[in-house]
């Protein structure tokens, strides 16, 4: 049996994860990612694959998070109609996600035709919410360690990945030949999730490199703590555009200990995103049943992990709106995590231009979008078909990163029972990958290459 793998996303990027692998008889799309940051990125995503959707046999995902599972309507309404595979929790949280995406393609399509500021006389979203709902339909849980066959010597396994609830390692298994997948690699540190599992042994590991060229700084409460403050001094609002899925519910715990602390006054903290909410449903349902992902810490704490004292939940846009008139020391958490759309982006515009607040921003940034053009240092944002001044203060928080870091990748990679013929390094810029790629052959004397966009290898 001939088995090839091909690199149809987040290959000289960190965006827009897909990989097919292909047998004699049978195709299995792992992960089926957004394109995100750069236009001439999030055009790919207008693209058809180089493989009829109706081709392909089975999906399987490594998690939630839009660039790993955002193309997935596409797929359908291309043609794809067989089973989408994921972990329990990634089946409880895609849907969230799937759906809040579609509904901000149609948003963002319906503002560009009301304002005129699109280069279509008819802007289309990329999907719509029907799409979401039918690519919501295939999803089949498989809990971690279970065996699916799919086809004739065909086999995939989950493994915990530790980045966000649900995340996995996908093990697919080719007659007599393997491959990993690391999906996105979590930090042996977060406060909530228990690391990764080691890598299964196999043919070949195909590994991301999102901080392959970095190592994270220590957790330092107190910086974050003095920001904060400053901020509140300045009689200024604090916004934190943060990704809904994960980040969010550990923003809240950092908060709380804060808070509890004493190290930042107590103040309203607005969660301020449809997604957000939703997930965070998930994230108190998941600690309350103590799964083998939560920490034990977490499950045997009787208080509530995401309340800082006086959370407040903002559930209609008009509740949202009203933010913008407050007055007084706040904290606002607003998706989307790299300000790329979503409720965050009106706050940004009445925010940025004074110099009272601060924009933090808690994790990576991906270039050509609007958290990376800040944290950049730009004078002005685009948003909205104009652009705004810049005076607030903008600080990065990476330490709330859910990526390993290069030491962790490098340490989950060391922990394989056996050599891998070839470590393909994807999902990373490209001094990240490369970065890495030199030190897993340093380092581990493994043959290491950084994979290319619509390369194809055989197994």
């Amino acid at each position: 049996m001939t088995a090839s793998l091909r690199f149809l996303g987040a290959a000289g990027t960190v965006t827009g994860s897909k990989f097919l692998v292909e047998t004699d008889g049978a195709r299995l799309l792992v992960d089926c990612g957004l394109y995100q940051g750069e236009r001439e990125l999030r055009r790919r995503n207008w693209a058809d694959l180089p493989v009829p959707p109706d081709s392909i046999d089975a999906v399987v995902l490594s998690h939630a998070h839009l660039d790993h599972c955002g193309w997935l309507p596409r797929l359908v309404a291309g043609g794809f109609h067989g089973p989408v595979y994921c972990s329990p929790w990634t089946a409880k949280i895609a849907p969230i996600v799937l759906r809040d995406a579609a509904h901000l393609q149609e948003e963002d399509a319906a503002f560009a035709a009301r304002h005129g500021y699109s280069r279509h006389r008819t802007p289309l979203p990329l999907f719509d919410t029907a799409d979401a709902d039918k690519a919501v339909a295939l999803l089949r849980p498989l809990p971690f360690g279970v065996t699916r066959t799919l086809a004739d010597d065909l086999e995939i396994v989950l493994h915990r990945a530790g980045h966000i609830l649900g995340s996995a390692t996908v093990h697919v298994s080719v007659a007599d030949r393997s491959v990993v997948f690391s999906g996105d690699l979590g930090r042996r540190d977060h406060p909530l999730l228990n690391p990764p599992e080691p890598p299964p042994g196999a043919n070949a590991i195909v590994v991301e490199s999102t901080y392959g060229d970095q190592s994270h700084q220590p957790h330092q409460p107190q910086q974050l703590a003095a920001a904060i403050s400053r901020a509140f001094h300045r009689g200024g609002t604090v916004l934190i555009p943060a990704f809904a899925i994960d980040r969010t519910p550990v923003l809240l715990m950092a908060l709380r200990d804060l808070m509890r602390t004493g190290a930042v006054p107590q103040v309203p903290v607005y969660v301020d995103s449809p997604m957000a909410l939703a997930a965070l449903d998930v994230y108190r349902e998941a600690v309350a049943e103590g799964g083998p992902e939560i920490r034990p810490q977490v499950r045997t704490d009787p208080h509530d992990p995401f309340d800082p004292g006086e959370l407040q939940l903002v559930h209609t846009p008009q509740e949202s709106q009203r933010l913008d008139q407050l007055s007084g020391p706040c904290i606002i958490v607003s998706a989307s995590g790299m300000a790329t759309g979503g409720r965050v982006v009106h706050h940004l515009q009445h925010m940025l231009p004074q110099p009272r607040n601060l924009i933090l921003l808690p994790g990576f940034q991906v270039a050509g979008t609007r958290g990376r053009a800040l944290l950049d240092g730009a004078r002005a944002i685009k948003m909205y078909g104009g652009y705004v001044p810049v005076r607030a203060e903008v600080k990065s928080a990476s330490e709330f990163s859910a990526h390993a870091d290069a030491d962790g990748i490098i340490n989950w990679l060391r922990a394989a029972p056996w050599r891998p013929d070839t470590c393909y390094v994807v999902h990373g810029e490209p001094s990240a990958a490369a970065t890495l790629a030199d030190r897993v052959d340093g380092e581990l004397g493994w043959c290491a290459a950084v994979a290319r966009h619509d390369e194809r290898v055989l197994l």
